[in-house]
């Protein structure tokens, strides 16, 4: 199953840009899943486990490094979407 979330992140520091930066320039390493920036938030599209397992890693260590931080997300089944798109 094929999974769409759009993620907003607000690390509750000064400097905020570097650790958004940071973690989108994160996602963007890897390969199984497509990552989509828009002004405000960012869309991670792939395989329902995948997507989770790499959000959970990346999330996790968002917090170790920043502290506190909000993450918003928003997750659609995107196989769904896609079916309704095409009929």
């Amino acid at each position: 199953m094929q999974v769409m979330v759009e993620l907003s992140l607000y690390p509750l520091v000064n400097e905020y840009i570097p650790p958004i930066q940071d973690f989108i320039d994160r996602l963007n390493s890897y390969s199984d899943i497509t990552v989509t920036t828009c002004s405000t938030s960012t869309q991670v599209t792939g395989d329902y486990a995948v997507v989770m397992k790499v959000l959970g890693d990346e999330m996790q260590r968002t917090h170790e490094e920043v502290g506190q931080a909000i993450f918003v997300a928003k997750f659609l089944n995107f196989d769904t979407m896609q079916a309704r798109k095409s009929s």
